[in-house]
């Protein structure tokens, strides 16, 4: 007989202090208010938005998965025009997520639009109301503005999208809800945000000068348009 499933709460168990992650612990001298770890992810979410611009960010575990479930929640399976020098991931996230895509001789810095669709990549731009209107993906890979390492962040006004987002990010799941209470409506991605990368964006947010020049732009990537992958 299968006993009654009982589902293990965060955290599972606590680690000597040497081995603890300074973070969590950092944010809270500084006077941030939460209960369970988890609500650092929206508390960071919410101070990207409002510096942003946007009505509501959602977070991911890096800039590329952004772009990647942006595009499947679009769903328009459309070809896509991209710069043909840029981050190599991009046109890869466009082939993964069911799109063609289409290089173009483009110049462009901080930030380009994935035309003909409301998908910007924004990895390298990161300025006070830098939000568009459309669908803005930020990074905070090691070499960017907020360099937690790994990281990224969606910049949208549209609630819908916001809430279909939070779920697709992690693996279909209703954070707000018990585990053992989730009732899954579609397959997710396993692209989620950790609190302690969180909380290590909020101090690096707090912590860093803003509305710096753009980190990146055509010049500094090869032509990704002459590779056969892509074709």
């Amino acid at each position: 007989m299968i006993k009654k499933i009982i589902y293990n709460p965060w955290p599972l168990g606590k680690l000597k202090k040497k081995y603890e992650r300074p973070e969590i612990l950092i944010i809270k001298k500084r006077g941030y208010k939460f209960k369970d770890p988890r609500e650092i992810v929206d508390i960071f979410e919410k101070k990207v938005a409002l510096y942003a611009g946007s009505k509501y960010a959602v977070s991911v575990d890096c800039c590329s998965h952004g772009i990647f479930l942006v595009l499947k929640y679009l769903n328009l399976k459309k070809t896509i025009t991209i710069p043909k020098r840029t981050y190599v991931s991009v046109p890869m996230q466009i082939l993964h997520a069911g799109y063609k895509v289409k290089f173009k001789d483009i110049s462009w810095t901080g930030a380009y639009q994935l035309a003909p669709l409301p998908v910007w990549d924004f990895a390298t731009r990161w300025k006070r109301n830098m939000f568009n209107g459309e669908f803005n993906i930020c990074s905070f890979q090691l070499k960017k503005r907020i360099p937690i390492g790994r990281g990224g962040m969606i910049l949208t006004n549209s609630l819908k999208a916001y809430k279909k987002l939070k779920l697709m990010r992690y693996d279909g799941r209703d954070l707000e809800k018990n585990y053992m209470k989730n009732k899954y409506k579609f397959l997710g991605w396993h692209y989620y945000m950790t609190p302690e990368d969180a909380a290590r964006g909020m101090i690096l947010f707090d912590d860093i000068k803003h509305n710096q020049e753009d980190t990146g732009g055509h010049n500094n990537y090869s032509d990704l348009s002459k590779y056969k992958i892509f074709k």
